[in-house]
């Protein structure tokens, strides 16, 4: 035996029997009893690598738990909703207003909806993508059928698929409101057998989608709220973070209804952290990391995902449209075509001696430009009042030449543009020749034709009478960045105010009477510290003037513009100008057939006729389960009363109920009818055209209250085995009502099979529906 030192330790190597296999000791210091104890042998080469072959030999095993129940809502959600989508093929109710923006972006013609952001009409838009449309389809009446380039699956698809997909949500939030399976299941077969909203999922509308985002943005604060005790700041507790984010910015972005369950989750939030605040367990560190989280995926997030909503917008539709008149000229010269054909290139700096149109930033009633013509007032209007009888100043709502102004220095005679341009600024007075008339613009103290309140403005005209020419106007930018701005074409937006007087160039409004032609009054206002549209203008066409002599003058203001410089806006700046059309865009509200009020909401006294086929009987309706909609009145109506008994009770320092039971109530009642009240109340506010299709998001989150009560019932006033079991007859009895409603419905949920006139007439349970009978 031989000992060595190696790796610290000495080590004993021994040959037994002369054989030349070698065997392995561990030596200790002289003196120790046992010197040399022997160690276990190393394993064979080959042995080793016989593990190494059966480890591979063997497969690899994951282990999956499957909820059966949750696969089987999806995919009866999933067969309820895409079953037969395609069917009816023609246009369904507001598919005949969403087509339009389908059809639009399909051309990439910019226009505005003031129904909300843009992201809903994107994905309707991105379901005719997929489907290979080309936006070719005439989208002007409710029942047209569509032509074989319309890919009707395709566009109803994502619809149809959010819809579906609500009624696993619908389990899985009320498994993180820590209710039973059974109750998780009760809430998505109540989802799943609700008729409203599988006639509005099979459509191109946008309620479904919207429900889908809310509930999605639900579950997604639940599982977040649920990993805070053991794994915050975990990959998964980040995912279920930023995922409410997330969804909650796509609801705003479909439908600003989604900014009420947007509104319901921050202060469910800022509830829970102001708990967390009163918990010793979390340090003062801690706590700024949680806050900071929270409004990273809480706010910032969301309003990076809504300005990249526009953004994708813009991006798509960059060329002139049908709604180009109601933007800025600065907008519309962004777009291709259009305005942009007729600006392209001009001077940017408007100088003296600059000819150019003056486009009213208002747009309302019409966009209109400042305009000019031989006609003069009358002497007297019909009321008596007398005039200055002057050239008459009007805002014309189209292109015409009488639209072109030269503006003038008024120390100098001459009409056009020096060598080098001397600029305007703001502060600088100037003068505003009429191009064909070459008369100047004038206001002095005589009452305008329509609005007596505020001056006339008119082109001068020299009756020599004691009447002087008062034409001095001083240009105003109200959009400056500094008092040495310049006056610019399309970018400028400016006051002209009147030098002698002190009042403000404005359009009232107003319509003229016939000797105006119809066109609208302008007029003098006396200068207020107060901003409003009607009184900033912007040049919109723009040519430096170079002609001397009238007539020739007249032949260049006849000429289109050309020149070479680009005006670009900025995203933010065309965002800000889209976002302010959408909320203040208001079209002309009219009483619709099956327009209705919230009160008649709650108890269905109302439904929509979506479709009706042109020959048979067949026809869909929005029309909800009836004993659903009572059902989760009932249970509201419930949950408050038990609410209340509780409290008052809790106030007695009587407890009904375990502390962690009544937590789960009100966690479940905070969500659940938090949610239907700030989806449902809202719309008394509102003063718009409202339907029954409106009231959808709320409805859902009522459904889901209504397990909530009865597994409450069945838990703690049901406590008797006989009455317990009495309870769970009565619940499969009334589930069973659910389904049959569903089944008898279902004809006027899927458009078929065709019911006769009898068969229509039973189905109107009330006299408030209108089911569509035909005349024999």
């Amino acid at each position: 035996m031989t000992c060595g030192r190696a790796g610290g330790r000495v080590w004993a190597l021994s040959s037994p029997q002369g054989r030349g296999s070698w065997s392995r000791s561990l030596c200790l210091p002289r003196g120790t009893a046992g010197s040399v104890v022997p160690l276990p042998p190393s394993p064979p080469f080959g042995e080793t690598f016989d593990r190494m072959l059966g480890i591979v030999k063997k497969p690899f095993v994951v282990a999956v738990e499957i909820n059966i129940s949750l696969v089987a809502v999806t995919v009866m959600g999933l067969m309820s909703r895409l079953w037969g989508l395609s069917y009816p093929r023609a246009v369904v109710f507001d598919e005949v207003y969403y087509g339009q923006f389908v059809s639009l972006y399909m051309k990439r013609i910019f226009f505005v909806d003031d129904s909300g952001p843009p992201f809903g009409h994107m994905l309707l838009a991105l379901g005719g993508y997929l489907g290979g449309f080309d936006g070719n389809f005439l989208w002007n009446r409710i029942g047209a059928e569509y032509s074989m380039n319309v890919p009707v699956w395709s566009l109803r698809l994502l619809p149809a698929l959010a819809g579906a997909l609500c009624v696993p949500l619908a389990y899985q939030i009320l498994i993180e409101l820590h209710f039973s399976h059974c109750a998780a299941l009760g809430a998505a077969l109540l989802i799943l057998l609700e008729n409203s909203l599988v006639t509005q999922s099979r459509f191109m509308l946008l309620e479904s989608i919207l429900i889908f985002f809310i509930l999605l943005a639900v579950l997604s604060y639940l599982k977040f709220y649920n990993l805070q005790r053991h794994s915050s700041f975990s990959g998964s507790w980040w995912f279920w973070l930023l995922l409410t984010g997330v969804a909650c910015s796509c609801a705003v972005g479909v439908k600003y209804m989604g900014l009420f369950t947007y509104m319901l989750l921050l202060a469910v939030t800022g509830l829970h952290f102001w708990h967390m605040i009163g918990d010793q367990n979390f340090s003062n560190v801690s706590l700024v990391y949680h806050f900071l989280a929270r409004g990273l995926a809480l706010i910032l997030i969301p309003v990076t995902m809504y300005l990249s909503f526009f953004y994708v917008h813009l991006t798509l539709l960059y060329r002139s449209g049908p709604h180009d008149q109601i933007m800025t000229s600065a907008f519309q010269a962004s777009l291709e075509g259009g305005l942009a054909r007729i600006t392209q290139g001009q001077p940017l700096e408007v100088a003296y001696g600059s000819q150019i149109t003056l486009r009213n930033v208002l747009g309302k009633p019409v966009q209109c430009w400042l305009h000019s013509h031989t006609n003069t007032y009358p002497i007297r209007y019909e009321n008596g009042r007398g005039s200055s009888h002057q050239q008459q100043v009007t805002c014309y709502p189209f292109k015409d030449v009488n639209n072109w102004w030269i503006v003038k220095d008024p120390g100098m005679q001459q009409l056009v543009v020096s060598n080098p341009p001397r600029p305007v600024r703001h502060g600088h007075i100037v003068q505003l020749v009429h191009g064909i008339t070459t008369r100047y613009l004038n206001t002095h103290d005589v009452a305008a034709p329509i609005s007596p309140h505020s001056q006339e403005v008119s082109c001068y005209i020299d009756y020599n009478i004691s009447m002087p020419a008062q034409n001095l106007w001083r240009v105003e930018i109200v959009n400056r960045e500094s008092d040495t701005d310049l006056w610019k074409t399309i970018l400028s937006e400016v006051r002209f105010v009147h030098v002698n007087t002190s009042a403000v160039l404005k359009l009232s409004g107003a319509s003229l009477p016939e000797w105006g032609y119809r066109q609208l009054e302008v007029v003098g206002e006396k200068l207020s510290k107060g901003y409003h549209q009607s009184m900033v203008w912007n040049v919109e066409e723009h040519r430096y003037g170079k002609s001397q002599g009238q007539k020739d003058r007249e032949v260049e203001l006849h000429s289109p513009t050309q020149m070479d410089i680009s005006k670009n806006l900025s995203f933010m700046a065309k965002f800000t100008e889209l976002q302010w059309k959408i909320l203040t865009l208001k079209n002309e509200e009219t009483e619709h057939k099956y327009s209705s009020s919230p009160l008649d909401w709650i108890t269905m006294d109302t439904n929509i006729a979506y479709w009706l086929h042109p020959t048979s009987g067949a026809q869909i309706h929005l029309l909800g389960n009836v004993v659903t909609w009572a059902s989760a009145d009932v249970a509201a109506l419930i949950y408050t009363s038990l609410s209340l008994w509780y409290l008052v009770r809790r106030q007695r320092k009587i407890y009904d109920i375990p502390e962690d039971a009544w937590q789960l109530w009100v966690s479940a009642g905070g969500i659940c009818l938090g949610g239907w009240a700030v989806n449902y109340l809202p719309f008394f506010l509102m003063e718009k055209t409202l339907f029954l299709y409106h009231y959808l998001p709320a409805l859902t989150f009522q459904i889901l209250l209504i397990p909530i009560v009865l597994q409450h019932l069945g838990n703690h006033l049901c406590r008797p085995p006989l009455l317990k079991s009495m309870f769970s007859a009565l619940v499969i009895a009334w589930f069973s009502s659910i389904y049959l409603v569903y089944c008898t419905f279902s004809p006027v949920t899927y458009g078929e099979p065709s019911l006769s006139v009898p068969e229509l007439k039973d189905l109107r349970w009330k006299d408030s529906w209108n089911i569509l009978i035909r005349k024999q």
